[in-house]
């Protein structure tokens, strides 16, 4: 389903998966989107995605969002019994996030921060489990790697984020033919196949920045092979994480 708030410049795609909303689960929808609309009045582009998933086991449901604007793509994800509720959470989280996706484009240029040091590399938000990471390796669980590496998700998605301005044509296609949480996942995976090849005297999130860059070429070469291979992931890390 796809619909444009043209007054707010706010183009809206909706895609659910295993279940159909009701039309006053669409209007309450519409109404949650309220708080986003302004925000994004002043944006040339402004495209909200979102992706409800119906799991029957256990009864919720997967709410992605994901806002692209100029050199910028925001995602908030929530899990809830009620999908307009969940839809409600990842629209209050999107707009805190775009606030402050705002007040840094009234600061200095992200070249400048980039020369100063002030951008932050890919960091883990906590010490990560080598240990946990090689267990799931040698088991071959995709799955419980992801959870293993969780740790630098975020910094990678902001890494990745900045680090696609160097590629004018997938930035084109974001939104498109894939999104930033495609590249995320290609990082990952290309880090879960050849893990082997991580030289240990560099920090794993230097490597982890490492393949972003490949990992861009790849979904450029041949975006329809690589959207497959990591829909057949994603189905295997939810379908992993319903039987955990």
């Amino acid at each position: 389903m796809r619909f444009a708030d043209q007054s707010y410049n706010l183009r809206i795609e909706l895609d659910t998966k295993n279940c159909t909303l009701s039309q006053a689960a669409l209007e309450q929808m519409e109404a949650a989107l309220a708080p986003l609309r302004e925000p994004v009045r002043t944006f040339p582009v402004s495209d909200c995605y979102i992706t409800i998933v119906h799991h029957p086991t256990p009864e919720d449901y997967h709410v992605r969002v994901s806002l692209v604007l100029p050199k910028r793509t925001l995602f908030t994800g929530e899990r809830d019994i009620n999908p307009v509720s969940g839809f409600s959470r990842c629209v209050r989280k999107l707009v805190s996030k775009l606030e402050a996706y705002k007040e840094s484009l009234g600061t200095k240029p992200e070249r400048s921060k980039a020369r100063e040091g002030t951008i932050q590399e890919v960091v883990p938000e906590a010490e990560p489990d080598i240990a946990q990471i090689r267990h799931a390796l040698a088991e071959g669980d995709y799955a419980a790697f992801r959870r293993a590496t969780y740790v630098y998700e975020e910094s990678v998605r902001k890494r990745a984020g900045r680090w696609i301005e160097r590629y004018p044509d997938f930035e084109a296609r974001l939104g498109a033919a894939f999104t930033l949480e495609d590249l995320v996942e290609e990082v990952f995976l290309n880090a879960f196949e050849h893990f082997d090849r991580w030289p240990e005297e560099l920090r794993l999130g230097e490597w982890l920045e490492g393949l972003i860059d490949p990992s861009v070429k790849a979904l450029l070469k041949d975006p329809e092979a690589e959207r497959t291979n990591l829909d057949a992931v994603r189905t295997y890390r939810e379908t992993a994480g319903e039987q955990g």
